[in-house]
């Protein structure tokens, strides 16, 4: 069988992490991208100790020039594993968040936000779809959040930035479907990772009350929806998908 490629940003830990253990477990071979390169051979060195086919390139996805060099890498990996389409899917988890009230936010965060969340699935879809045109297929899937849906006080930055990754989903999904791409994103709620680790119990235990489905979301939950949905059917494009436990 041709072996396929996914390329999962942000994946050193949380729902980064758990999407590229369960696409290596269904004989991807994946290529883990994040921003510190020690916490990222961590992850890919826990998951080569599970068996599974995978490896870590470093790089910081708002930065174009990285981008670019990671996918000369990942070109290179491509040849060496006989993965004829270069890159099959592409997941864009890669994100940072900022708690603050805006009008306490200098530019310079908001720029980072922007340029990180936004920015940077710009950069890897504008890097990974030539491959993709070239081979009439692909999968681009966007990690992105309720808040950019609904909006969340004092995340005014994190909201906008995943608000605009949701249009460009839309956008995207519509301008790459005659060939044969398909583009969605997965709006998340509230799931159970380093990023909520901020909450009290008694928070904890106040938010799961608001969430329909009596509690947080898991990581793995996350990641084998994601699966599920690379390999649906292409027909399904261009959409913005809550997986939230009934919560927004």
């Amino acid at each position: 069988m041709e072996k396929k490629l996914v390329l999962v940003t942000g994946a050193s830990r949380g729902i980064g992490r758990a999407i590229a253990e369960r696409f290596a477990r269904a004989g991807y071979y994946v290529v883990l991208n994040g921003r510190k390169e020690e916490s990222l051979g961590d992850t890919v060195r826990r998951l080569q100790e599970m068996g599974l086919a995978c490896e870590g390139i470093p790089a910081d996805v708002s930065d174009p020039a990285a981008v670019k060099e990671l996918f000369g890498r990942l070109r290179r990996i491509a040849a060496r594993e006989n993965c004829p389409g270069v890159i099959d899917v592409l997941i864009n988890n890669a994100g940072i968040a900022h708690i603050g009230l805006l009008q306490d936010m200098d530019p310079q965060a908001w720029r980072r936000i922007l340029d990180t969340n936004l920015g940077g699935v710009f950069n890897t879809c504008h890097e990974a779809i030539p491959y993709m045109l070239k081979n009439h297929r692909g999968r681009i899937l966007n990690i992105s959040s309720v808040w950019g849906v609904a909006g969340a006080s004092c995340e005014a930055a994190y909201s906008a930035s995943k608000g605009g990754v949701n249009a460009l989903t839309r956008a995207l999904g519509k301008e790459l479907a005659p060939s044969g791409i398909a583009v969605n994103a997965l709006a998340c709620g509230a799931i159970d990772t380093e990023m909520n680790s901020q909450l009290s119990e008694e928070e904890r235990e106040e938010l799961c009350q608001e969430i329909p489905a009596g509690r947080m979301g898991r990581p793995e939950e996350v990641a084998e929806f994601c699966l599920k949905l690379c390999e649906s059917s292409t027909y399904l494009t261009g959409q913005v998908i809550t997986f939230d436990g009934g919560w927004i």
